[in-house]
């Protein structure tokens, strides 16, 4: 059973700079909540009942947020405005750590400080500025669940890039079963068009057993000198059989300014009375489009 997951959060936020000066980019608001609580949230639904969040210096807001200590509640109750409450209930429903990377060091760098919490089980890794929006009720967390539940063995989220994005992200290699579904046969991280193996990309989701620690461990620094996890899963290749999901849903990357306005474009329209006043506004905003 997966019960546990680690939430990566201690990116600078380079790309979203100003803005992130003072606010981490897990802290942005996506509509009327932060990035990190879409995550968490996901999380939740796909049953996780742990999670440890890596941090860094600077970030101290997003344990405030998950704190189950909200200074102004009695305000709220006197007023009798009870609803205000009640959409805050969903942060609590989970146990929630929080722990500070001093060094950054890539992506592996970050899932191995979650060793001890980890323990000798399955589990999760949610990226922290990557929101993904699904179908049929089942997160995209929850549809890697259901393939580790099949196998018993290593899963990752992918999606197909277009060929010239390939050597933005790790790469995967593989023979497709069903559903969806294939059989990992290599990861290589951001090749160049011409030496990647396909164009399917890993989607910021991904389900572990506990042996991606012991590559982490053997794994040397790549890519900007940093320790990538797609390095440290080429690795993993030699211990298990690992599983590529191409997912049902929408990743959505709100560590960029595009990515972050697209991002809410597609959940504001989603929302109900919101999403017919905006719909509204972007019509008469650009009648041409």
């Amino acid at each position: 059973m997966v019960r546990k997951a680690i939430i990566p959060a201690a990116g600078l936020g380079t790309r979203m700079l100003p803005a992130t000066k003072a606010v981490p980019k897990e802290m942005l608001t996506i509509v009327d909540k932060p990035v990190i609580q879409y995550v968490v949230e996901e999380a939740i639904d796909s049953g996780i009942a742990h999670i440890l969040v890596i941090t860094s210096k600077g970030k101290n807001s997003m344990r405030d947020h998950f704190s189950k200590d909200f200074p102004n509640a009695a305000y709220y109750r006197e007023k009798g405005k009870t609803e205000v409450l009640e959409r805050l209930e969903t942060i609590g429903h989970c146990k929630i750590e929080f722990i500070e990377q001093s060094d950054l060091n890539g992506l592996g760098g970050a899932i191995y400080l979650g060793k001890d919490f980890i323990g000798d089980e399955p589990f999760a890794v949610l990226l922290g500025d990557t929101i993904c929006d699904f179908e049929d009720r089942n997160p995209v967390l929850g549809q890697l669940i259901d393939v580790y539940n099949q196998f018993k063995s290593s899963v990752t989220a992918i999606e197909e890039v277009p060929a010239d994005y390939v050597n933005r992200y790790g790469i995967m290699g593989g023979d497709a079963l069903s559903d969806g579904i294939y059989k990992v046969s290599q990861w290589v991280e951001k090749p160049e068009p011409e030496l990647a193996p396909s164009r399917l990309a890993i989607a910021a989701r991904y389900v572990f057993t506990p042996a991606i620690f012991q590559c982490l461990e053997k794994t040397t620094k790549g890519r900007n000198n940093e320790l990538q996890v797609t390095d440290a899963m080429h690795n993993l290749l030699n211990a298990e059989d690992m599983y590529g999901l191409q997912f049902k849903g929408t990743r959505f990357d709100v560590g960029n300014p595009l990515g972050f306005i697209k991002t809410n474009l597609h959940f504001g329209l989603k929302e109900a009375k919101m999403g017919e006043e905006l719909r509204d506004w972007l019509g008469n905003e650009t009648p041409g489009l």
